[in-house]
């Protein structure tokens, strides 16, 4: 090759390769400062995509653990006064076993009415006063947690009512029934049928079949032989007032419809009447067959909270375990995106070096070779 100055292709070789050199030097010199492998796409595009997703779930999963985490809270929260429920209850049932001494006289019996409504109105109090973050967790539905990363990854938790419960167990009049009037305490005959709207809004529907045609009876007769009939003691209890005043009233704190069925019933004695009475009370402790049904009504709202209770305990656990699964999916996918996206510092400070070495070689080589022409000015002289 001849001697050249115009084009000095030795120059132009070392600068290409310095150029090169130096691209890898400062890329290493940003993967080192950074310690990420991937800067930005163009660094591994596929990589880029899918350590992008894990980082999507690790960060949806950490936000999930502490959803559960308020889960549990909630949880404790409602059960933390559902087992208060539980003692007023227990305490209810008590003074409802109490009342049915006949040894209790009308003062004793006001006396635990008395302290029964005052129960009664704390059950109220506590199923308003509960609430998490100003959602109320005791007068029933249900509550939707997320927990997981992705849509639609819920757990839902159902709330105990417990203004519903108070409202069954009251000690005070609350609804219209129907009551048999005989103020001569003459006899009274017919059939009778009612229909009572439960809790959950069906329809129970009794017929009784206490009368044979023809026959009288009188209305302490009438009510005993309504409560011995297998389908109305399952649902009503009838009670007859000192002055013959028949009143039923639901055990489960239904409404009874106060409606009597065409059949009805009919007097056969001067002064008996059909008149609605107001009086439905769940509770009645004036007498030992009230208090009986009182233990009942009290004992069947205890089965209704421990459930509700079992149920709050079985999500409780439930959570706990999904917190720690979240932990080990966390870490694993952690673990995958770091595989992906980070740096290997050993293997990347190897290329520095390298490029580092290339770099100082290649800026000698370049001086030398931008000195290699200048034997063309011996040539001048």
């Amino acid at each position: 090759m001849g001697m050249q100055v115009n084009t000095n292709i030795a120059a132009n070789n070392a600068y290409r390769n310095l150029a090169t050199t130096q691209n890898d030097l400062s890329k290493s010199l940003e993967k080192l400062s950074s310690g990420l492998r991937i800067n930005r796409a163009a660094d591994d595009a596929a990589g880029l995509a899918i350590s992008e997703g894990l980082k999507s779930q690790v960060g949806g999963l950490t936000v999930a653990s502490r959803n559960a985490q308020d889960a549990i809270s909630v949880i404790q929260t409602a059960e933390g006064s559902l087992n208060e429920v539980t003692s007023i209850l227990q305490r209810m049932r008590d003074l409802a076993v109490q009342a049915g001494n006949d040894s209790n006289n009308e003062q004793s019996r006001d006396a635990i009415t008395t302290e029964a409504t005052a129960l009664t109105k704390e059950l109220t109090r506590i199923a308003a006063a509960t609430n998490f973050n100003g959602t109320d967790l005791l007068k029933g539905g249900s509550m939707s947690f997320q927990i997981g990363a992705n849509a639609n990854d819920t757990i839902g938790v159902g709330l105990a009512n417990i203004g519903t419960l108070a409202a069954n167990l009251t000690t005070a009049p609350s609804s219209v029934n129907y009551a048999l009037v005989d103020a001569d305490a003459d006899t009274i005959a017919g059939a009778q049928s009612f229909s009572i709207e439960n809790s959950d809004g069906t329809i129970t529907s009794i017929e009784t079949d206490v009368f044979v045609a023809g026959s009288v009876q009188t209305v302490s007769q009438f009510a005993a032989a309504l409560n011995a009939d297998g389908q109305f003691k399952n649902n009503l209890y009838a009670s007859v007032s000192s002055t013959n005043v028949l009143n039923i009233k639901t055990l489960d704190g239904g409404t009874l419809d106060p409606a009597l069925s065409s059949a009805g019933v009919t007097g056969t004695g001067a002064g008996t009447t059909v008149d609605p009475v107001v009086g439905a009370s769940a509770l009645d402790f004036s007498d030992a067959a009230g208090a009986t049904a009182a233990i009942a009504t009290i004992t069947a709202q205890i089965v209704t909270v421990s459930t509700a209770r079992a149920d709050l305990g079985a999500n409780q656990n439930r959570f706990e375990s999904v917190i720690k699964n979240l932990a080990v999916s966390k870490e694993n996918l952690t673990a995958a995106g770091s595989r992906i996206r980070d740096t290997d510092m050993a293997e990347e400070m190897v290329k520095y070096t390298r490029a580092n070495i290339l770099s100082q070689a290649g800026t000698a080589m370049l001086a030398q070779a931008n000195q290699s022409n200048s034997g063309v000015l011996q040539l001048l002289q």
